[in-house]
């Protein structure tokens, strides 16, 4: 551990229990701060509560404080009071925005079973024991950012429009990270794409295996997302890394957070060319629970430890706090989203503050 380090981290609270869960997991770094580095914690509004207070999801302050943070710690935006707003108004209009103006193009989302939560998995327990999957997810171009787009009146009826766009170059550096990161891990990549049908996914293809020429440390294979969509159902331990674009990616991440249990457990990482990051919880802002005492902070507190591991180059504390994780696992403490329908006794329903308590317990009970 690196004595004397100092960062600065924005911390944007989001929305529901994005708004509700950070300042619990704020404290975790408060922890690590004491004997590890130091922090400069600097707190703005996003997304919906940007909005009510400042009338856009994303004001320039907020973008130029980002520009000059080492991470961004960011939590669920977005609810229905927001709903009607203009497309370039909503709450999640602020987190594109955001990671296109850094220019957070890899997109990291791992799926990793932690043994305590096997059986929170829907699939019997030898398909997802010792899971450990990583998805890279592009995330700056694809068909969320393609124009032309939009809503158009052609012959009397309405026509909705979005294009699907690379070129080499957002393919090459989307590559490059997933077989980089996998020869930190098992040295697999498969790429998920829709080349039979889609020209601008055989792009894809072909630039994928011309950057592989430069891994061949690296096993490279291909697959249609179609049948990725199933064998990651099927049999999820083929996989090591997955690499593939915006939209896939988006579909493909929200289905493996099923197999590790829950989605309140699945982090997330998106990390531009100098190692700047945005770092999140996939779960969304799930306002109907918020300030109930019932939302789970693991996904939020396992982000920071991928904003250590990926941002600030501290790859033993993020291993402390990923192992103060399953240690409360282990002791049977669980949240509702992770408590299966017929508990044993030894397990334990808490809540947001309980889990995060016990985490921090752990946390300084190891050597961080």
């Amino acid at each position: 551990m690196a004595v004397g380090k100092h960062w600065q981290i924005l911390v944007l609270l989001g929305d529901g229990i994005g708004a509700e869960i950070m300042p619990h997991v704020l404290r975790v770094l408060d922890i690590v701060s004491i004997s590890d580095a130091s922090f400069d914690i600097i707190t703005h509004d996003f997304g919906g509560r940007s909005i009510d207070l400042h009338g856009t999801p994303l004001t320039e302050d907020t973008l130029d404080q980002a520009t000059k943070s080492d991470a961004v710690l960011l939590g669920a935006v977005g609810g229905p009071q927001w709903d009607d707003l203009p497309m370039e108004k909503k709450p999640e209009k602020a987190l594109l925005s955001l990671r296109s103006e850094l220019d957070c193009f890899a997109n990291l989302r791992p799926a990793l079973s932690f043994s305590p939560l096997i059986e929170a998995s829907t699939l019997k327990p030898e398909v997802v024991a010792e899971l450990d999957v990583l998805i890279v997810r592009e995330l700056t171009g694809g068909i969320y950012f393609g124009t032309p787009r939009g809503v158009e009146l052609r012959n009397n009826l309405r026509r909705g429009f979005n294009t699907l766009v690379y070129d080499e170059t957002e393919i090459e550096r989307i590559a490059k990270v997933a077989f980089e990161l996998a020869r930190k891990r098992r040295r697999r990549v498969c790429s998920v794409d829709k080349a039979n049908v889609l020209e601008v996914t055989q792009l894809w293809r072909d630039v994928v295996i011309e950057v592989h020429r430069s891994f061949k440390d690296v096993e490279l294979t291909h697959m249609y997302v179609d049948n990725a969509a199933m064998q990651l159902v099927r049999w999820p331990k083929q996989f090591d890394v997955i690499l593939t674009g915006n939209m896939f990616g988006d579909i493909l991440s929200d289905t493996a957070a099923m197999l590790t249990g829950s989605i309140g457990m699945l982090p997330s990482a998106s990390i531009n060319a100098n190692g700047q990051g945005i770092y999140e919880p996939v779960h969304g802002s799930a306002p109907d629970i918020a300030g109930k005492n019932v939302a789970n902070p693991l996904a939020t507190i396992l982000s920071i430890a991928m904003m250590f591991r990926y941002s600030l180059d501290q790859p033993l504390l993020a291993d402390s706090i990923e192992y103060a994780v399953e240690a409360v696992l282990a002791q049977g403490l669980r949240t509702a989203d992770i408590m299966p329908p017929n508990p044993s006794n030894e397990l334990h329903l808490v809540g947001t503050n309980e889990m995060v308590d016990s985490v921090i317990s752990s946390l300084v009970g190891t050597d961080t």
